[in-house]
């Protein structure tokens, strides 16, 4: 098996969330059944999004001429 990305995995989750407000929970042939408890997956979500915003952010070397002797 796999190990989704964090873009992939992120992209489900908002399907999730999509569908659970669409229509939450419903009752077939007498069972009620919950799709998925909506604040279990925006907690997701914003766990997800953060990880893909880290992911996806590039950080610039920073370079110190101060230590490196000579005049510049």
């Amino acid at each position: 098996m796999a190990i989704a990305t964090t873009i992939t995995q992120l992209e489900e989750v908002q399907s999730a969330i999509t569908a659970v407000l669409s229509m939450q929970s419903y009752t077939l042939d007498g069972v009620s059944v919950t799709k998925a408890m909506l604040p279990a997956l925006t907690a997701r979500e914003e766990i997800l999004l953060a990880r893909y915003q880290k992911e996806t952010t590039r950080v610039k070397p920073r370079v110190s001429y101060a230590n490196m002797g000579g005049s510049y």
